[in-house]
């Protein structure tokens, strides 16, 4: 067996860099920025450890722009580096010195964590630059000046250098495809989008421009409602308040922290366009969180920062791990019990943000278990006694009557004769309007087996059937009037795929009304969700319950001796009636349903003239 070494040309290395290893060429501005944040946070630390005498008001970047040189200059008053340390840290690529300072200046204080990770970020300066110099002079004393010049090549240049003052210069050559980069409203807007919550200030051409700390560092109980709401300015200065906010703060298992916004839904709302910033150690990495997240909770905007999150070697996108899966898995603990807490400690304004926190709080149910089981302590439902309930009081309260059978409608604008059947019984109805209610409604009878959620229109429930007024006696071919009517109705409709029953309602004045069994129109509302139809004839057969006690009904074999042509009309409007007042009536069919009501009141009209 043969042992070897890798070969590596270095001369290969730069070029991969500036073309391949960033996505964007501005990510060299956050780079640059960022390193110098990390010269000046060492410059802290070791003033905590008394071996620098450096006062706080020393410490900040500048970036100056000076066209007529071409030049983008990163100045930063940070610890600077001697020749030994620019020959270990600049001319070794990779290597980074943040992990080395870590190592021998350990520090359990936020305000100290230092950003750098592999060592590449300066070299990004060569996506844009035709030539880097570094002017730099360190802190410790007697420490002379140093001036590393490089144009992208293998080779460089160390000189000694003219900096009087501790700290680095980073002056960049703009080269001629670049130039944009020396225009100050370009640089302005980039620093503001990467640096603008890092915790030094930052400079451009003499204006101060990251002046407000992230509001995620500061302790929950001394955040206000005003705080917030201008937090959520600053990030997304173009979009209304914010209902509802969640201030995450965890050191344990993971470092993480953030804000997450629930936003006012709207009628155009991407859903699937995640909108929450992403830091590492308050550095701007992404506006994509759409890993660290997960998907019922991309419609929440804000900001997440934590050290722990796994970033690609440039920093520009997460890379999926263990700890990305967990930490999504926390984040949604937390959004889940910051709203069990709201719920229980103030029940008015919860009920004010239900409307807008409704679909995601659903939608969260059914793809998250851990999520489904707390929020059962906050999903909410109207019901026909005028109030809010859960589904537990819902099923506590009713058990007498419902067992563990929970009835809704689906209607909470109109109050038909069927559900007054229900309201005349004394049983309570749940109104369901939301799009994914079939959907929530299966996964929440997988969760709890026991119980049942029915349309009250999906069945033909006996707590609405009246016996005592049931139509039983037979005539002479031995059959009950009930059978007759509803062969004579059957007849007149002829639809195959409709059974017609007749049953002693306990209202008088229900005609009739549409059963249609729960899956399949569970499996109709789903499918209509991603825009997708089924035929009729594998949807079943729906069935048409006409009331025994209705004087309509009854009055229908006489119609039918006199008038054969207008009791197949009645039939079939009242059919059709059924279908539109349960929102079931194909628009296809509207047309001949607006002539036949005009035939069956002339027919109504002339037979009483005569």
């Amino acid at each position: 067996m043969a042992k070897a070494q890798l070969k590596v040309h270095t001369e290969n290395i730069l070029p991969i860099i500036k073309k391949w290893l960033y996505s964007e060429k501005d990510i060299f501005i956050r780079e640059l920025v960022s390193n110098g944040c990390d010269a000046l946070g060492k410059c802290r630390v070791l003033r905590d450890l008394g071996e620098a005498n450096i006062l706080d008001e020393e410490l900040k970047i500048e970036v100056r722009i000076d066209k007529e040189k071409k030049q983008l200059i990163f100045s930063d008053t940070g610890i600077g580096m001697t020749a030994e340390e620019v020959e270990k840290y600049i001319a070794q690529i990779a290597f980074s010195g943040a992990e080395e300072f870590l190592d021998k200046y350990k520090s359990h204080n936020e305000k100290d964590q230092i950003i750098g990770h592999f060592g590449l970020g300066f070299y990004s300066s060569y996506m844009v630059s035709k030539n880097v110099t570094i002017e730099t002079l360190s802190y410790k004393e007697g420490s002379e000046a140093v001036n590393w010049s490089c144009d992208g090549s293998t080779e460089y240049e160390m000189l000694p250098g003219t900096r009087a003052t501790r700290g680095t210069d980073i002056i960049l050559e703009i080269d001629k495809d670049n130039e944009e980069f020396l225009e100050e409203d370009k640089v302005k807007q980039l620093l503001q989008a990467y640096c603008s919550f890092l915790p030094f200030p930052i400079y451009l051409n003499g204006t101060h421009l990251n002046s407000q700390d992230p509001l995620w560092l500061k302790p929950v109980a001394s955040c206000t409602d005003e705080e917030y709401l201008q937090f959520y300015r600053a990030l997304y200065p173009m979009d209304a308040d914010p209902i509802f906010w969640v201030h995450i703060n965890v050191d344990y298992p993971f470092n993480v922290k953030g804000i997450l916004y629930f936003p006012k839904i709207h009628r155009k709302f991407d859903w699937s366009d995640s909108k929450i910033k992403l830091f590492c150690n308050r550095v701007f990495v992404s506006d994509n969180c759409k890993d660290l997240i997960p998907d019922y909770l991309t419609a929440l905007k804000g900001a997440i920062d934590s050290p722990d999150i796994p970033l690609n070697v440039s920093r520009s996108y997460l890379q999926m791990d263990k700890t990305v899966r967990q930490l999504a898995t926390h984040i949604s603990k937390k959004v889940a019990d910051k709203l069990a807490s709201t719920h229980e400690s103030d029940k008015e304004a919860f009920l004010k943000i239900w409307p807008d926190i409704e679909l995601i709080v659903k939608l969260g149910m059914m793809q998250d278990e851990k999520f489904q089981e707390k929020s059962k302590e906050f999903l909410l439902w109207k019901s026909t006694k005028g109030e809010w309930t859960t589904l537990e009081s819902y099923l506590e309260r009713n058990k007498e009557l419902t067992g563990n059978k929970v009835f809704y409608t689906m209607d909470d604008k109109m109050e038909s004769p069927f559900l007054h059947l229900y309201k005349d019984k004394g049983i309570e109805v749940l109104y369901s309007t939301s799009p994914v209610d079939s959907t929530l409604m299966s996964s929440l009878e997988r969760s709890k087996p026991e119980v049942q959620f029915q349309r009250i229109d999906g069945d033909i429930d006996a707590s609405i059937l009246d016996p005592t007024k049931d139509k039983t006696l037979l005539d002479a071919d031995g059959k009950t009037e009930a059978t007759k009517l509803s062969e004579l109705i059957a007849e007149k409709l002829g639809k195959d795929l409709v059974d017609v029953e007749a049953k002693s309602l306990a209202s008088d004045s229900l005609p009739g009304f549409i059963v249609v069994k729960e899956d399949m129109r569970r499996m109709k509302e789903y499918l209509s969700l991603s825009q997708q139809t089924l035929p009729s004839s594998m949807l079943g057969k729906k069935t048409f319950v006409v009331n025994t006690n209705s004087k309509l009904i009854t009055a229908l074999p006489k119609i039918n001796e006199k008038n054969p042509d207008l009791a197949k009309d009645l039939i079939v409007q009242l059919y059709e009636l059924s279908l539109l007042s349960q929102k079931e009536l194909d628009p296809s069919e509207l047309s001949a349903f607006i002539q036949r009501s005009g035939r069956v009141l002339e027919n109504l009209v002339l037979n009483s003239v005569d």
